[in-house]
């Protein structure tokens, strides 16, 4: 999987913390000599291009990437609204753009919809639900955007609940697919690091975890609620 070429260097902060969360290999240039010096062997595997403070240095690598000096394919844009303006007559310069400031699943959507269209790039492996999002690759979680600190085995329980939406599990279950038959650890176990998981997902997203009295736990809604 070919890195993005990512303009500026260094990259919003945000925007560095989607793409690595997204499992997409990515690489910060300056400007369009760094992006050619600087070119893998196999070629960029597309472009995201900011255009902000540095707007004039944008364009001109956008510019130099149309014209094959910098080779890349697709090129997306970040463009804040009170520079829409700066696209008038610039429409071969770029494949789509988004506004920024970003919602992380509408960049990430975007960057889907813009690879898929050139046929280029891998997408990773995610588990997506929400606002929740679990990269299989990577071990990264993140709710709304926002990162999760997750140990182990709290990834791993949320990463099984979340591959099963809607379905109810006994505690006995869960420790058997999670933890393993031969873990000891009792039905406590679980309960604790359900606990855990909806303190880390915060108030407004700790019910994607619901208790089923009497026989267990649930993620998400079940396929027989209205």
């Amino acid at each position: 999987m070919e890195p993005l070429l990512v303009f500026p260097d260094p990259p919003p902060a945000d925007l560095a913390r989607l793409l690595d969360l997204a499992g997409h290999p990515w690489k910060a240039v300056d400007d369009e000599k760094s992006a050619l010096n600087e070119a893998p062997d196999d070629g960029w595997g597309g472009a995201i291009i900011v255009v902000g403070e540095r707007s004039e240095a944008a364009w001109a690598l956008a510019r130099a990437i149309r014209k094959n000096d910098v080779v890349v394919e697709p090129l997306l844009l970040v463009i804040g609204g009170n520079r829409l303006d700066e696209l008038e007559l610039r429409d071969e310069l770029y494949d789509d753009f988004c506004l920024d400031p970003f919602h992380p699943r509408e960049l990430e959507a975007r960057l889907r919809h813009v690879f898929w269209r050139g046929g280029t790039g891998a997408t990773p492996d995610l588990v997506e639900y929400g606002g929740l999002v679990l990269n299989l690759e990577t071990y990264q979680a993140a709710i709304d955007g926002a990162p999760i600190d997750l140990t182990y085995m709290e990834y791993e329980l949320l990463k099984f609940l979340a591959q099963h939406p809607g379905k109810v599990f006994t505690r006995e279950t869960l420790l058997s697919r999670v933890w393993g038959y031969e873990y000891y650890g009792g039905a406590r176990t679980v309960d604790v690091h359900i606990r855990r998981l909806r303190a880390k997902l915060g108030e407004e997203h700790a019910n994607l975890i619901s208790t089923v009295r009497s026989v267990g736990y649930r993620f998400g809604q079940s396929r027989w609620t209205a």
